[in-house]
């Protein structure tokens, strides 16, 4: 790493990563005309934000900063991959990571590994089918689209929220801090599918102010210090591919992980590239 990058990343660990969250979180949500034009205008132009698939177009029509941000798309922007069996992208972002569950572990950047089970809140027993998967890493930065959809169809059963820091998970601070995914507060969802369990991570990250699922709303209050979790009996919350899951308020990353060993890449998208929220990434079974 590059000087300016190690000073970079060194700094993170003294900052306040929740007071300047809530601090985002509060000129986010603000209602205040200039205040949101002026976010608007100003992310728009630093990120060259394209707004002629959203659902609304005109940037006035937004209330707050936030709710341009997690704006909705115009339907049929984003078709989903039809073929049960594939592996459709959550999220719009870049994807910067997949492979094999290897010894419990996956990849976070060249060199560095981390824990499937710190990631998923140190239970063994919740971690266990995961050995011998699969995993795809998916970075959205603040121009992409920031809602999270179902890469499979699947019932739900646990979902936990688990504090932590907030390091930036930009590329820089990916390949500079060490088991960074299983150290930032992040919300774990569980799925069954008809090709195994499947998790879905949705890491938090500096100034991201909140996480939310469209079952549960906002899942990150700033007050726990413990893991929470919630368990839903079967049948109880079934989402299809391609369904809103949940958002960030802000950009973050994804990780999701697949118990079926039986899982062949999209070889045509390689890593780093950008990606589309509902195309193919993979493929259960036959490639």
């Amino acid at each position: 790493m590059k000087l300016s990058e190690k000073a970079f990343v060194i700094a993170q660990h003294a900052l306040p990563h929740h007071l300047l969250s809530r601090t985002m979180g509060q000129l986010t949500h603000s209602k205040a005309p200039w205040i949101k034009r002026l976010m608007i205008q100003a992310i728009s132009r630093a990120y060259q934000i394209d707004l002629s698939e959203a659902e609304r177009p005109n940037p006035e029509d937004y209330e707050s900063f936030n709710e341009f941000f997690t704006r909705a798309l115009r339907p049929g922007a984003r078709p989903i991959a039809q073929d049960p069996k594939a592996i459709a992208s959550p999220a719009d972002g870049f994807l910067s990571q997949r492979g094999a569950i290897e010894e419990g572990k996956i990849i976070q950047a060249k060199g560095l590994r981390y824990d499937i089970n710190t990631l998923l809140g140190g239970d063994a027993l919740r971690a266990a089918p995961f050995e011998g998967g699969h995993f795809l890493t998916i970075y959205l930065s603040p121009r992409d689209y920031h809602r999270l959809h179902m890469p499979l169809s699947g019932h739900l059963r646990e979902m936990i929220h688990i504090p932590g820091r907030l390091f930036s998970v930009n590329e820089t601070t990916t390949r500079g801090v060490p088991e960074l995914f299983a150290r930032n507060e992040r919300v774990v969802a569980i799925f069954d599918t008809d090709h195994g369990a499947m998790a879905l991570i949705l890491i938090g990250a500096i100034f991201v102010a909140s996480i939310e699922t469209v079952w549960h709303g906002i899942v990150t209050p700033p007050s726990r210090s413990v893991p929470q979790g919630f368990t839903y009996p079967e049948g109880e919350i079934m989402l299809e591919k391609g369904s809103e899951m949940g958002r960030f308020n802000m950009g973050s990353t994804i990780v999701a992980l697949f118990s079926n060993p039986k899982l062949h890449w999209n070889e045509s998208i390689e890593l780093g590239s950008p990606v589309r929220m509902g195309v193919s990434l993979g493929r259960i079974g036959s490639p």
